[in-house]
């Protein structure tokens, strides 16, 4: 078997989405040469897969059978007709349901008693599929729930064309390139901040000439003095922490915006395997729970139900250079209880998992275990963001405002804000993520 070395697994960022010339991520990926041949084809950067790419995938389900792809196929095609038809509310003043969730089960209600030819077994089987692409569209929106998430801001999000491709050498290759072109020393690592003071007046020791607005208190003691600083920590940290992290507090428009955004958990868990279960050509396995409905209030016992919220695997490829590994994503109260639980509890539940799918109780169990724990991680406490049922897309643009908030202070621009969270189409992506901190840089290069 290969050395497990060779493998190399994507704790955060997966894909780019949408790798076509309107995804400065995509652009810089190609430019310095970081793709494989797929990504940089013509043909791949016009596909239009809104936002939810066709994989060749197989799909278990929990009787453990491969469940009939036709089915399959016609219940995601009405589910994505749903999320699409969402965008019919974008600027409604009255949208029928705060939620998407809502909206979406609302519809299922009211077309599934016409579909499926009005067989039971054929309608629960259409059921249970929907209920799966629930699952995945949480991940997908790092949401607990779909019910989170405001139904009438949902189509401001905008997907880019190009079928989503993967860095070979990991998306760390594109920030270890854009690195080398900075002067030595120019970023400073395990330099946790603990407070930022702005709206001041503070002097560098033995330089009383310089005053400067902003200081920056760092974890371990040290100091820097700024007249400008451009904040990108996770909205996660900043619901958690804003009112201590910044002195004096952030004016009540900012931490309402703060408050009012989702923030959520998308996790993976990462399994190797000695010999592959799965077809060379299957790049995604998925798992249906075939008693689930979208109708029926999922169970809330975590303890015993947590995996059933796993939308399946993705097969890292080419397993050449990952190993045999399979890539699960779970998101929600579901994946942050997940994090809670020994790498033996997890592994464990994945087996039973992919034996119940497979039908095959003698199907060896993975061999190791890896997995993100992001609502955990102290300076994330989740994944990425969402507009939530009671915010709109205004939010993120007060959250992407710089202060002080009024533009004729002898001071502008003390704190500045980027990060995926601070972009009103992209946010929730890498390329979100890279927009707004260039949008902040050229406010600063505009003084």
């Amino acid at each position: 078997s290969l050395p497990a070395a060779s493998g190399l697994a994507e704790m955060g960022a997966h894909w780019i989405h949408g790798p076509s010339p309107g995804n400065p991520v995509f652009c810089l990926a190609s430019r310095y040469g970081l793709l494989g041949p797929e990504a940089a084809r013509e043909e791949n950067q016009q596909v239009e897969a809104g936002g939810h790419p066709p994989m060749p995938s197989v799909t278990y389900g929990s009787s453990g059978k491969v469940l009939n792809p036709k089915a399959v196929r016609e219940a995601r095609d009405l589910f994505y007709a749903l999320l699409a038809s969402t965008r019919a509310f974008q600027g409604s003043k009255e949208p029928p349901w705060p939620s998407v969730g809502q909206y979406v089960r609302a519809e299922i209600a009211r077309t599934v008693p016409t579909m499926a030819g009005g067989q039971e077994d054929a309608r629960q089987l259409q059921l249970a599929v929907l209920a799966a692409c629930l699952k995945l569209e949480c991940c997908i929106s790092g949401t607990h729930s779909m019910d989170l998430v405001g139904l009438e801001p949902f189509g401001e999000y905008v997907s880019l064309p190009g079928l989503d491709c993967t860095f070979p050498g990991g998306y760390s290759s594109l920030a270890e390139r854009l690195l080398s072109d900075l002067p030595e020393g120019t970023v400073l690592f395990n330099k946790a901040v603990r407070t930022i003071q702005w709206q001041g007046a503070f002097r560098e020791e033995g330089d009383d000439a310089r005053v400067f607005p902003v200081r920056v208190e760092c974890e371990d003691g040290e100091v820097f003095l700024a007249d400008h600083v451009i904040i990108t920590v996770p909205l996660g940290f900043l619901k958690e922490q804003h009112q201590e992290f910044f002195q004096p507090p952030l004016p009540e428009r900012k931490a309402q915006a703060i408050r009012n955004l989702g923030f959520g958990t998308n996790n993976k868990i990462f399994l190797e395997f000695e010999q592959p279960f799965w077809e060379p050509e299957q790049q995604l396995l998925e798992v249906v729970w075939e008693d689930e409905s979208p109708l029926e209030e999922p169970s809330a016992d975590l303890e015993a139900n947590w995996f059933k919220k796993l939308i399946g695997f993705v097969v890292l490829q080419p397993p050449e250079q990952h190993g045999h590994v399979l890539c699960g994503f779970i998101a929600g109260k579901e994946s942050e209880h997940m994090e809670t639980l020994s790498d033996a509890e997890v592994l464990s539940a994945m087996t039973h998992v992919l034996r119940t799918m497979t039908g095959n109780p003698n199907l060896p169990a993975p061999k190791s275990v890896l997995r993100s724990r992001w609502h955990s991680a102290p300076y994330t406490r989740g994944s990425y963001s969402y507009v939530a049922v009671g915010s709109s897309g205004d939010d993120i643009d007060v959250l992407a405002q710089p202060l002080p908030e009024d533009p004729r202070d002898p001071r502008p621009l003390q704190l500045l804000f980027a990060g995926e969270a601070t972009h009103r189409t992209f946010y929730s992506t890498t390329h979100g993520a890279l927009l707004s901190g260039w949008r902040e840089a050229e406010r600063l290069n505009q003084l």
